[in-house]
């Protein structure tokens, strides 16, 4: 498969995880603001922040490093091995399950059982739900290396929204029940998403005739359980050793990107009430964000893991393979910026107004503002790594990835320590500047290992990151007009100032991407023949975007 195939495969993959990403949070918002008139902030707090962490931490503990290694590399491989490595993630995942349930029930303050009661049984549920998503998981690596798009789309849609649906009933007629609300709904949904998984490859791989079928290295669903190769080998132990030096990375990323959640959890800094007002308008801040950059990452992780190899630099690799990856790299760089910036610059001004349409007064009084400001500068420093990460992750070889862990350690440790006390001097906005700290020591190093690897490259992939002047003064102009906008028209006035407000942004919007559409050409070159409608056939595509 050439690169050219990889990366049409690749924008399919994010344009579709794109709209399944909107699909999700849209739900979810609707769905928590729905909750939060029928629930206690202490209930939301506790599923968002403690239970959340609980099968969040078990499911990337246990399968990220799996992840990550086994969508590395081409297509030469012995699948029956990957796919033995792949099933470890089941007894690992219940290692964690245990060892992390006994913390959360022993060592961890018990909640109030008449404020939120079933917290033990909360607790179980969510540890078994981690553990059954996880036997999905052989079946996921499997679709993703194969780009199978509508299945991932269609899988997880169904699955957040009978989620939604049960945990909305429920918290309709029985919101007495409390935590099992949750619980139960969460073990559905892993439940149904691993259903969806087994039943498309049973039927798959029972129709011979399908194209899809003939291109798999499984023929019948007994290949997909663990195996003895016919080289007499379980595992294959490079990859087994790239697994275990991603382990080592995903452990320490694990604590920088939940680590607000773990200060919470083990500190407690915040009581469980202000750890749901937090959780609502963090999830708020980064809607946008996961709608927009997690799909993109996530599928172009894929395209940069397929296009080149580990362990070679780029003058030892396939140029015209080298080529393609600077331009996508680039042009991901300059989405990234765009949107970080559009987000920053206007979720400044509008970030009162959403607090108070979404949740009222509880929200958008007190740091409720503050807080989801300092957010979008956040989303900024987000989106910009996690492309540059994207990349870096698909090309460090191991050695290069053993260093890396050594500076995330470094990181982790801080980002604890500057959670800890940002929080105790600034409140909830601490544990925010904490993240955007760390974010952008990442970005750096990040940075530092692009520019090494296309040095003696004709490429400059890091260009992505600079904007004409006639751009970043449409963003300057905009932040001003908003800024003033909402002083005068927000939000004590009434609804006709609102939408006065609104309108002056719609405004203000309209005229920055236009001047985005003008002057940034190769962007929306590459936007309209990757994420558009990708042609094949067409060679020239790298050419007309130099």
């Amino acid at each position: 498969m050439g690169s050219q195939e990889v990366l049409g495969q690749a924008a399919r993959l994010a344009s579709s995880g794109l709209l399944m990403q909107v699909l999700f949070r849209l739900i979810t918002f609707v769905l928590n603001a729905f909750i939060l008139r029928f629930l206690s902030k202490e209930i939301v707090g506790v599923v968002n922040v403690r239970l959340m962490l609980l099968y969040s931490t078990t499911i990337f503990l246990a399968r990220e490093a799996f992840r990550r290694a086994c969508l590395s590399g081409g297509a030469q491989r012995d699948w029956s091995q990957t796919l033995n490595l792949l099933w470890l993630t089941v007894p690992l995942g219940v290692f964690w399950s245990l060892f992390l349930g006994w913390v959360w029930l022993q060592l961890l303050e018990v909640p109030d059982p008449n404020v939120v009661p079933h917290y033990g049984t909360g607790v179980v549920l969510f540890g078994l739900a981690a553990v059954v998503e996880l036997l999905g998981e052989p079946f996921w690596v499997l679709a993703q290396a194969h780009m199978f798009v509508k299945l991932k789309v269609i899988a997880e849609s169904l699955s957040v929204i009978l989620k939604s649906v049960l945990t909305a009933s429920l918290v309709l007629c029985l919101p007495h029940w409390g935590l099992y609300i949750f619980s139960l709904a969460q073990l559905f949904y892993t439940t149904v998403l691993v259903l969806c998984y087994v039943t498309y490859f049973t039927k798959l791989l029972g129709s011979p005739e399908s194209t899809k079928q003939q291109t798999l290295p499984v023929s019948r669903m007994t290949d997909l359980l663990p195996s003895i190769t016919g080289s007499g080998a379980f595992l294959n132990w490079k990859e087994a050793k790239l697994t275990w030096s991603f382990f080592k990375q995903s452990f320490l990323k694990q604590i920088l990107t939940e680590g607000e959640r773990y200060v919470m959890t083990f500190l407690n800094v915040l009581n469980f009430g202000d750890q749901g007002v937090y959780d609502i308008v963090n999830n708020l801040g980064s809607l946008v964000a996961r709608l927009i950059f997690q799909p993109i990452e996530e599928s172009f992780y894929i395209f940069f893991a397929k296009v080149l190899e580990r362990e070679k630099g780029a003058t030892l690799q396939k140029q015209e393979d080298i080529a393609v990856a600077a331009v996508v790299l680039e042009s991901l760089l300059k989405l990234a910026l765009l949107a970080g910036l559009t987000i920053t610059v206007f979720g400044f001004a509008y970030s009162q107004l959403v607090l108070d349409v979404y949740g009222g007064a509880m929200l958008s009084s007190g740091s409720g503002p503050v807080l989801l400001r300092s957010y979008c500068l956040y989303v900024l420093l987000l989106a910009i790594n996690g492309v540059t990460e994207c990349f870096s992750f698909a090309a460090m070889s191991k050695e290069e990835v053993d260093r890396y862990n050594f500076t995330m350690l470094a990181l982790s440790s801080s980002f604890l320590v500057f959670s800890y006390l940002l929080t105790r001097w600034c409140g909830n906005v601490g544990f925010i500047l904490a993240n955007c700290f760390n974010m952008g020591i990442r970005i750096m190093q990040s940075l530092c290992f692009i520019h090494q690897y296309y040095r003696e490259s004709p490429h400059r992939p890091l260009a992505g990151l600079y904007l004409s002047p006639v751009l970043l003064g449409a963003f300057a102009l905009s932040g001003g007009l908003t800024g003033v906008s909402e002083v005068f028209l927000c939000c004590e006035q009434g609804w006709p100032a609102r939408l006065a407000h609104i309108a002056v942004g719609v405004f203000c919007l309209g005229v920055t991407l236009g001047t985005a559409f003008f002057t940034e050409t190769k962007l929306i070159h590459f936007l309209r023949t990757q994420l558009g409608v990708f042609r094949p056939a067409d060679k020239t595509m790298c050419s007309k975007m130099h």
